[in-house]
């Protein structure tokens, strides 16, 4: 019997702890003085609960759907809400960060040109792309571009801490990209198959842009989980997350669990710590989300992608040729980040085929093609669309 059928997997000591967290006061806010205003996740149960949050607030900064909420308040306020027997958890609404950085490779190593090939396209399924934005006038994506919602504003002046360069990009709508990331990620899973640029995974899905992340590439634990519900609560078929942080958020799993109830197909970057092992990080660890490693085209495991017990699946992204904001042009990234989008793409065919999100995961993990790694580096193995859509893939 292998280490993995006896030992406990981390997902699984993760979702056994989860509900523990509530009795251990304030998540976070450690450097802040009793009398700083500080900003934090509140989870309740019920009405009394939810009294208890709203009336301890100095200000309400977002009511969820979900038993949770977002408020300011002074940190010994704070403290004494986590001690309410009706309040979950109180975090400090911390930030997560974008895990970045012709016909591109994956796209053929995927097999998803033998699914172009053979009439499937996605047409009829929604993907929501919850990152930086998406370009909204970008050649390739323009055309199957759906609905779009920010929760960060869009703005392409200023700089960046740690070195990110906003994107040469007009915000024409709130959504727009001023990063470059989330259009990246657009155009490998949905770019239109046409005579210029780029093609997706999937070609004629409809993509909304759920911007959660800034310019910067940065965005906060309740930003992304408004993402996630806005997602969900408009019905649409996969939640695609180039996003992460080493730590967990309860409002984000409460999200991720909230949009996987209502049907969603979650999926998220592993995380770029690599080379590295039980390092995936958040949402991507979260037991309800596909956890995407990342190879290389020789069929390795990326030097930086994040390896453990969680990754469920592999996809192509080392040296991603996809479209970005900049100019309406196209470049090349690595990452995780890259890797995600392949998988949601693929989700999206399904789903448009009548798939659930449920049988799509696992048709997606059953049909993945072995090249050889471990299960913590890449999961069921590599992503197979063809195959996932009943399709003979032995084209190599």
């Amino acid at each position: 019997m292998s280490d993995k059928d006896t030992q406990p997997s981390r997902r699984n000591i993760l979702k056994a702890t989860s509900g523990a967290l509530a009795g251990m006061g304030v998540i976070g806010l450690g450097a802040a003085a009793p009398s700083d205003k500080v900003e934090v996740n509140v989870g309740f149960d019920g009405a009394s609960g939810r009294r208890a949050t709203l009336s301890a607030a100095d200000d309400v900064v977002r009511e969820f759907n979900f038993d949770a909420a977002t408020i300011q308040l002074p940190k010994k306020g704070a403290e004494a809400l986590a001690r309410n027997p009706n309040v979950r958890y109180v975090e400090e609404n911390g930030t997560m960060y974008a895990l970045a950085q012709t016909q591109g490779w994956g796209i053929d190593r995927t097999d998803a040109d033998v699914a172009h090939a053979n009439g499937e396209t996605g047409s009829g399924a929604d993907i929501a792309i919850l990152d930086t934005g998406i370009d909204s006038d970008h050649p390739d994506l323009q055309a199957n571009l759906g609905s779009g919602k920010s929760f960060v504003q869009c703005s392409t002046k200023g700089g960046c801490r740690f070195g990110a360069k906003p994107a040469d990009n007009t915000c024409y709508e709130s959504w727009d990209d001023d990063n470059d990331h989330g259009t990246h990620c657009a155009g490998i899973a949905n770019a239109v198959d046409n005579t210029e640029g780029v093609v997706g995974v999937s070609t004629q899905a409809t993509l909304h842009a759920v911007k959660v992340l800034d310019k910067c590439g940065s965005g906060s634990f309740s930003d992304i989980a408004a993402g996630v519900e806005y997602t969900a609560d408009q019905g649409w078929d996969v939640a695609s997350m180039s996003l992460g942080g080493s730590s967990g958020s309860q409002a984000l799993h409460d999200a991720v669990q909230y949009a996987v109830n209502k049907g969603v197909f979650v999926v998220a970057a592993a995380g770029n710590d690599g080379p590295c092992s039980d390092c995936v990080g958040y949402p991507a660890a979260y037991s309800e989300v596909v956890a995407v490693s990342s190879t290389n085209s020789s069929d390795g495991l990326s030097s930086f992608s994040s390896t453990g017990p969680e990754v469920e699946i592999a996809a192509p992204g080392t040296d991603i040729y996809s479209s970005v904001a900049t100019n309406g042009g196209y470049d090349t990234f690595s990452g995780t980040s890259m890797a995600c989008p392949h998988v949601a793409g693929a989700a999206g065919q399904l789903m448009a085929n009548g798939y659930t999100n449920t049988e799509a995961r696992n048709q997606l993990t059953s049909t993945a093609e072995d090249i050889g790694l471990a299960s913590n580096e890449s999961g069921a193995g590599l992503l197979d669309v063809a195959a996932a859509l009943g399709l003979d893939s032995s084209d190599n």
